[in-house]
């Protein structure tokens, strides 16, 4: 079992050695990898056991899957088909998605997810690909499938796993954030920006009652999706454009902003303790790029949780600010 940073030779090895592998890491690196049993998305930052938080353009981040997997097959799905993703994932085994960020593919799943036939029938996970920070809106998040040798920047690419036998997976979701005890928040339709928010049932324009109640954005909304901490994190808030999010807000659902977090690095390594799995082993992890910047994770390890630090996670459906994994066991 691997989880770990290697170099394009390294991680050549692994896929000529049969391996199945998830892979992350900048785009250039994936056109000089042989063909295999891989999938992988574009991104350049990582926690690593070595460096912890890091940001590389020569270094993948190769989690190996092999020991779970009796089977796989790779699909690609577009904004369209996307979807039948659980449809086609059947029961018993573990799917990995990955998807390229503000692809009409991604906006599709965070839309909808919880609305494809077979929502949850058997866990699906992984991570929302993206680019360096200074790129965004030069370069798109691309993902590649490692069959095939195509690269995608609209479609996502899945790994359907049907399991070894005797193997059982668990995924896990570590997320800082409770609803604050200010206002009950709604939306008049699912979208990923609004100019206009129903405030205790009043209609404001949501820029300025941020502005008015001087709220940090960097915590975000908190709701609760039928039992699970759902955020929704901001992108960004002005009276002129509006407010924008990383994932969308839907009707008929309340939120509330975020209580305030006096440590957030603190109560990030807090999470992290509470959360280690004893007697299972973790197979996969990723954690969202705002923890890191907000939670300065710069050569901070979060161990036993390592992966790459993506634009967006996925737990059966899109999460913004949460650290996602599965432990496996016997």
């Amino acid at each position: 079992m691997q989880q770990q940073l290697m170099n394009i030779n390294e991680a050549a090895e692994q896929i000529s050695a049969g391996k199945t592998l998830l892979l992350a890491g900048d785009e250039s690196l994936f056109k000089q990898l042989p063909q295999g049993k891989w999938i992988g998305g574009s991104i350049p930052y990582f926690i690593s056991r070595e460096e912890g938080g890091i940001s590389s353009k020569d270094k993948l981040f190769v989690t190996d899957i092999s020991e779970i997997a009796e089977e796989i097959n790779i699909r690609s799905y577009d904004s369209k088909s996307i979807d039948d993703v659980y449809t086609d994932a059947g029961t018993g085994g573990i799917s990995f998605i990955i998807i390229p960020a503000s692809s009409s593919t991604h906006i599709s799943f965070a839309l909808n997810a919880p609305n494809f036939n077979n929502f949850g029938s058997q866990p699906l996970v992984g991570w929302i690909s993206g680019v360096l920070l200074e790129d965004i809106d030069k370069i798109k998040p691309k993902v590649f499938n490692g069959e095939t040798g195509e690269e995608f920047e609209d479609e996502a690419l899945v790994m359907h796993v049907d399991m070894v036998k005797g193997k059982s997976v668990d995924v896990g979701i570590i997320n800082l954030f409770e609803q604050g005890s200010e206002d009950t928040l709604t939306f008049e339709e699912k979208s990923f920006s609004t100019q206009d928010v129903f405030v205790n049932g009043k209609r404001v324009n949501y820029a300025n009652y941020i502005s008015k109640k001087n709220l940090d954005i960097k915590l975000p909304l908190v709701a609760d999706y039928y039992g699970a901490r759902v955020n929704i994190s901001f992108q960004h808030a002005s009276s002129n454009d509006g407010v924008a999010f990383y994932a969308p807000v839907f009707s008929g659902i309340e939120y509330k902003h975020a209580k305030p977090v006096d440590d957030y690095a603190a109560e990030f390594v807090r999470q992290i303790k509470e959360n280690e799995v004893d007697g299972k082993t973790i197979l996969f992890s990723c954690n969202c790029i705002l923890n890191y910047l907000y939670s300065d994770l710069a050569g901070k390890q979060t161990e036993p949780f390592v992966g790459p630090l993506t634009f967006g996670e996925i737990a059966y459906q899109l999460l913004n600010q949460t650290l996602v994994y599965v432990d496996i066991e016997d």
